[in-house]
């Protein structure tokens, strides 16, 4: 279990949406290069990166953000937002993403979803599964999709994706607290571990899924490693113990 700090980029810049909302937006970092580098300071070895501005127009505009943290950090990158083409997807590979996350194509483009597989790997893909009630939601969390989300997870482990990101859009940048259930629900449609996305707000939250780590692959954190309440340190050590079995901090 890691811990995956989270750089949302909109505009150029590190941003946080509350509940998915485009219209309500923090700006931490003017630079999301040198946020990457503070994470990776901090200890950190992953990086949750959202193409916000992809996540909404369906094209990627914020690769060369990408290109720099890959090549600036020697941190993992794990990327999502607007990949909906098997260009874009080579694209980021080549790059040196360790990662690229589908999500609104999983829905929309099934044969994308296998072809990705065939391209780069099934352990090189995550599964972005975002949901609101259970329903998955598409097109940047603006839409649903009449898709239950643990359905899109079996359907993905048959696809052959090894990775999944879970998302509870009602809790995603609100700092609420986690519901383990959800996750653990999760990975036993998948198959596989999920990683944990969406309401967590300290290190007790990480540390609330140290009974079911079996189930847990990662923990993505954003606004609260911004605003404080979450010390990436504390979060990476948090994260190691739990999979160790033990506690921390």
């Amino acid at each position: 279990m890691y811990l995956l700090p989270a750089i949302d980029i909109l505009g150029g810049k590190a941003v946080r949406l509350a509940k998915g909302d485009y219209n309500q937006v923090t700006v931490y970092n003017d630079d999301p290069v040198a946020q990457a580098r503070a994470f990776e300071e901090a200890g950190a070895a992953w990086v949750h990166v959202v193409d916000l501005d992809g996540a909404r127009s369906g094209v990627p505009e914020n690769i060369a953000i990408v290109e720099r943290i890959v090549r600036e950090t020697s941190l993992n990158v794990e990327i999502g937002g607007g990949i909906r083409s098997l260009e874009t997807l080579k694209r980021l590979a080549d790059a040196g993403a360790a990662r690229m996350v589908l999500g609104t194509a999983l829905v929309n483009d099934p044969e994308l979803a296998r072809a990705a597989v065939d391209a780069v790997g099934g352990d090189r893909l995550t599964a972005g599964i975002d949901a609101k009630g259970g329903e998955v939601a598409v097109s940047g969390w603006i839409e649903g999709s009449g898709v239950a989300a643990t359905d899109l997870a079996r359907a993905m482990s048959e696809a052959g994706f090894r990775h999944i990101v879970y998302t509870d859009i009602a809790r995603d940048g609100m700092q609420t607290g986690i519901d383990v259930q959800a996750y653990v629900d999760m990975a036993a449609a998948f198959g596989h571990p999920v990683i944990a996305s969406g309401g967590v707000a300290s290190v007790a939250d990480i540390q609330r899924l140290a009974p079911v780590a079996a189930s847990i692959e990662g923990v993505i954190t954003g606004r609260a490693v911004y605003e404080g309440t979450l010390d990436v340190a504390e979060g990476v050590a948090a994260c190691k113990a739990a999979a160790e079995g033990g506690t921390a901090c």
